[in-house]
């Protein structure tokens, strides 16, 4: 298998510069928002999964690829596994003193994530922003790191469905105090916590240090709509592709119901 994907190219450049803390925060943003297909020791029951544990280098592993192939290619015959998003897996992992594995042996991206490194993982994306009433004063164009565009541009491709739009735009409160406001526009009822916590998460992973950003909800109405849309940076959601889901909902796909490891 010669061709690379996304997860491929994340760790190399990681390891292109082991101190470029942008470029290893990038590999973890990658992981957890990709689809991973864990290995496990039976196949699921209901909820519970129970992955195929290792001992390697002192410490346990459970085993993970970010395709089926390449789960294929490195057990080298018909095995169990369960297809979940990264984050999930993370969360499931954490506290557990459990470390992941990551295409071992079967791609450029082959690495061990020590235990600690996925506890980490999983506070960073629980982490959120916490929630204030400000009223804007001003709105202005915007200042901010390309790295910030870039992380917000493919963070919110993934959140398609979820508002109309958002912009990015500096503000001034009424209280005088000043910052960057993301602000996403006519967005699903109940899908405001997401929203959010994907801004948040786009903010930890662009590698930015000390940043900070709020975010707000408006409705295209709101003459505050208008202001950042004129001065701000534009990021559209796109509109998800409809599906027919005709196969059973598998072990751990729901975020509010994880998996069980047994």
């Amino acid at each position: 298998m010669t061709d690379t994907t996304r997860l491929d190219d994340a760790h190399a450049a990681m390891q292109a510069d082991l101190e470029d803390d942008a470029a290893r925060l990038r590999f973890y943003e990658r992981l957890a928002d990709g689809e991973l297909f864990l290995l496990l020791s039976q196949e699921p029951e209901g909820d519970d999964l129970s992955p195929e544990l290792f001992e390697l280098e002192g410490a346990t592993f459970a085993l993970v690829f970010d395709r089926e192939e390449r789960l294929a290619e490195f057990v080298g015959a018909p095995a169990p596994y369960a297809a979940l998003p990264g984050r999930l897996v993370a969360n499931t992992l954490a506290g557990q003193n459990i470390g992941l594995g990551v295409n071992l042996g079967v791609a450029p991206s082959s690495i061990l994530i020590p235990p600690e490194a996925m506890s980490w993982l999983a506070e960073t994306l629980k982490s959120g922003p916490e929630q204030v009433e400000a009223r804007i004063a001003e709105v202005h164009p915007p200042s901010v790191p390309d790295a910030l565009v870039a992380s917000l541009d493919a963070k919110l491709a993934s959140a398609g469905g979820l508002a109309s739009h958002a912009c990015l735009a500096a503000v001034t409160y009424a209280d005088g105090r000043k910052g960057h406001l993301l602000g996403f526009v006519d967005a699903v009822a109940g899908a405001e916590r997401a929203l959010a916590g994907a801004a948040n998460e786009a903010l930890t992973f662009s590698g930015l240090e000390a940043g900070e950003m709020d975010v707000g909800f408006f409705a295209s109405k709101d003459q505050a709509a208008g202001k950042l849309a004129a001065l701000g940076i534009r990021f559209d959601l796109p509109e998800p592709e409809p599906q027919e889901r005709l196969a059973p909902v598998a072990p751990g796909s729901d975020p509010d119901k994880p998996p069980i490891l047994k």
